[in-house]
C-alpha cells in the first residue's frame, strides 16, 4: 500500500472517531454531507442535506476516498471495524452501516462516541472479537481500549471498505461526505472528502 493511501485511509479512520483536529470551537471540524454542484479549480461546491450550499476548499494535504460495497460476510473475527449504529426496540444497537478498515488503518481512532447519523447514534471503532450468525444479520461483539460492546448487523445495513479516489472522481451530482475546518469567508477547508464511486454512496 502507497504511503499516500495509508495516509488518506487513516485519514477516514480519525473522522469515523469523531477525532478534533483542532481545539478551538471557531476551527473545530464539521461533517457536510451532500452532493457536488461542482469543481472549479480548488473549490469543491456542495449542496448539504440542510438545503444550504457552501464552497469547499481542496489543498494538496486533503484526502481523497472512495467506499467499495463488500458483503457483511466479509467481516471476520480479528476485522477492524468503524460501526455506526442507533439503539433498536430493545435497547441492543443496530448498524446503520459498518466499514471495514483495511489492515494499514487497524487501531486509529479506537473508542465508542457519538455520532451524527440520527437521535442516540453512535460510532465505535473497534476490533471484531466474535462474529454470531443470527436470524436478523449477525452480532458482532466488538472491543476497543476501555469497553466493549455488541452491535447487529441486519443484512440490508451497507458494509464498505475504503479505497482511494483522484480529483476525477469529483464531478457534478456524486454524493460526498466531508470533514472541513469552518474558514473565514463562510467557506471551509477540506481535511477529508469521502466521494460516491460506481454507484456507492459514502454512508457514513
Amino acid at each position: 500500500m502507497s504511503i499516500r493511501l495509508k495516509l488518506a485511509v487513516s485519514a477516514v479512520a480519525l473522522t469515523l472517531a469523531g477525532a478534533a483536529f483542532a481545539q478551538s470551537s471557531a476551527n473545530k471540524p464539521e461533517r457536510i454531507r451532500g452532493e457536488i454542484v461542482s469543481l472549479s479549480g480548488n473549490t469543491l461546491q456542495i449542496h448539504r442535506r440542510s438545503g444550504d450550499t457552501v464552497n469547499i476548499d481542496l489543498k494538496d494535504s486533503t484526502a481523497l476516498n472512495a467506499v467499495k460495497a463488500i458483503q457483511l460476510s466479509d467481516i471476520k473475527a480479528g476485522s477492524y471495524v468503524g460501526a455506526a449504529a442507533m439503539p433498536g426496540p430493545d435497547g441492543k444497537l443496530v448498524a446503520k452501516e459498518v466499514l471495514v478498515f483495511p489492515e494499514a488503518a487497524r487501531g486509529t481512532g479506537e473508542g465508542h462516541y457519538a455520532w451524527d447519523l440520527g437521535a442516540n447514534s453512535s460510532m465505535t471503532n473497534a476490533n471484531v472479537d466474535t462474529v454470531v450468525e443470527g436470524t436478523s444479520g449477525r452480532d458482532l461483539k466488538l472491543s476497543y481500549k476501555g469497553g466493549s460492546n455488541t452491535i447487529n448487523v441486519p443484512a440490508n445495513a451497507p458494509v464498505v471498505t475504503a479505497i482511494p479516489a483522484t480529483r476525477d472522481d469529483l464531478t457534478a451530482n456524486k454524493k460526498v461526505f466531508i470533514v472541513a475546518i469552518p474558514a473565514k469567508n463562510g467557506s471551509y477547508d477540506a481535511n477529508v472528502v469521502v466521494v460516491e464511486k460506481d454507484g456507492v454512496v459514502p454512508p457514513m
